[in-house]
C-alpha cells in the first residue's frame, strides 16, 4: 500500500490567501523553511494504477495536476477511482466539483455527509451514471473493490461551520470521521479532525501502521494569540497538538508511523527547525508535506 499526501493544511492551505501572518509571510517570501502547502487531502493505492483519495479538497484539481501518478492515461481515463468523504465542511467535499468530467469514479461517505449532497444541488452536477455514491456505515468494513479495504471511524467533532450557530460560545457536537484503509495486513488511518481523544478514540486508531492525525493548531489559543480569530482550537472542533490532553501527549502509547496533517497556516510545525517542530519530532513524531509519498 502505498499513501500520497496531496495536500497537508487545513482548510486556506498556507500560506492562506487573505493572510499576512508571520508564517504565510516567510511563505510569500520564499524562505526554505515555511514550505507551501495545499488543503489537506491523501491518495492511496494498493497496486499504483488506482487510487482513492481521501478528502475531497477544494484544491484537488491543483493536487492531481501536481502529481505525476494522478496523470491520466487517455481520454477520460484517469488513475483516481473513487474518493472517500471523511467531513461535510467545505474544505472536505468541495473537490467533488472538480471530478465532474465524464469521470466513472465511486465516493465512498457515511450517510449523513451524503445527506448533506442529496440537500445540495450543486452536487447533481456529478452524474449519477457514472459517480456511484455508496453509503458506509461507520464501524462495518467495506471492500472498495481497489485491493483496499475501508473502514470509516466516527471521531468526537462539531458540525460544519455553515450548519452551525456561529454566536454559540460552545461548538455543536457531531462526529465527524477518520478513514482506515488496509491491504496485505497493513493499515493506515487518516483522521483529519478530532475535537477529543478518548478512550474510545485511542481504541480506534489502534494498530495502525501509519497514523495521520489532526495537527491544526499547535496550541488551544494560538489563532487568538496570533489576532488571526476568536476561537480556540477546541471551539473550531480541534484538539491541539501541545498541552494536557493536547495530541502530542495523548498519542504518546500509539504505535506505528504518526505523522501530523491538515496543519493550519498559523502552526509553528510548518517551519522547519522551529521549536515546536523539534519538539514533535524529538517525541517521534513526523509533519506531513505535499507530495510526501509512504509505502506502508
Amino acid at each position: 500500500m502505498k499513501c500520497l499526501v496531496l495536500g497537508a493544511g487545513a482548510g486556506g492551505g498556507f500560506p492562506q490567501w487573505n493572510c499576512a501572518c508571520r508564517l504565510c509571510a516567510l511563505a510569500r517570501a520564499g524562505d526554505p523553511r515555511a514550505r507551501p502547502c495545499t488543503q489537506v487531502a491523501v491518495a492511496v493505492t494498493a497496486d499504483e494504477e488506482r487510487w482513492l483519495v481521501v478528502g475531497a479538497s477544494p484544491d484537488l484539481r491543483q493536487q492531481i495536476l501536481s502529481n505525476p501518478a494522478m496523470a491520466p492515461r487517455g481520454a477520460r481515463d484517469s488513475p483516481v477511482a473513487g474518493v472517500v468523504l471523511v467531513s461535510a465542511d467545505v474544505d472536505g467535499m468541495a473537490g467533488l466539483l472538480v471530478l465532474r468530467e465524464q469521470q466513472r469514479l465511486r465516493v465512498w461517505a457515511p450517510a449523513p455527509i451524503l445527506r448533506v449532497m442529496a440537500e445540495n444541488p450543486i452536487f447533481a452536477s456529478l452524474d449519477p451514471a457514472l459517480v456511484e455514491r455508496v453509503a458506509v456505515v461507520p464501524g462495518k468494513p467495506v471492500d472498495t473493490g481497489m485491493g483496499l479495504r475501508l473502514t470509516l471511524l466516527e471521531m468526537p467533532g462539531k458540525v460544519p461551520l455553515y450548519q452551525e450557530d456561529r454566536g454559540a460560545a460552545v461548538a455543536q457536537a457531531a462526529s465527524t470521521y477518520a478513514a482506515r484503509l488496509e491491504a496485505d495486513g497493513r493499515s493506515v488511518v487518516l483522521a483529519p479532525a478530532c475535537a477529543q481523544i478518548t478512550e474510545a478514540v485511542l481504541e480506534r486508531l489502534a494498530g495502525a501502521d501509519v497514523l495521520f492525525f489532526d495537527g491544526t493548531l499547535f496550541t488551544d489559543d494560538e489563532m487568538i494569540v496570533a489576532g488571526l480569530g476568536h476561537k480556540t482550537g477546541r471551539r473550531m472542533g480541534h484538539v491541539p497538538v501541545s498541552g494536557p490532553g493536547g495530541s502530542m501527549e495523548a498519542l504518546a502509547p500509539v504505535g506505528g508511523r504518526r505523522i501530523y496533517f491538515h496543519i493550519n497556516n498559523s502552526n509553528p510545525l510548518l517551519l522547519a527547525g522551529s521549536a515546536e517542530r523539534q519538539s514533535v519530532e524529538a517525541a517521534g513524531f513526523e509533519v506531513a508535506f505535499d507530495t510526501m509519498a509512504i509505502v506502508v
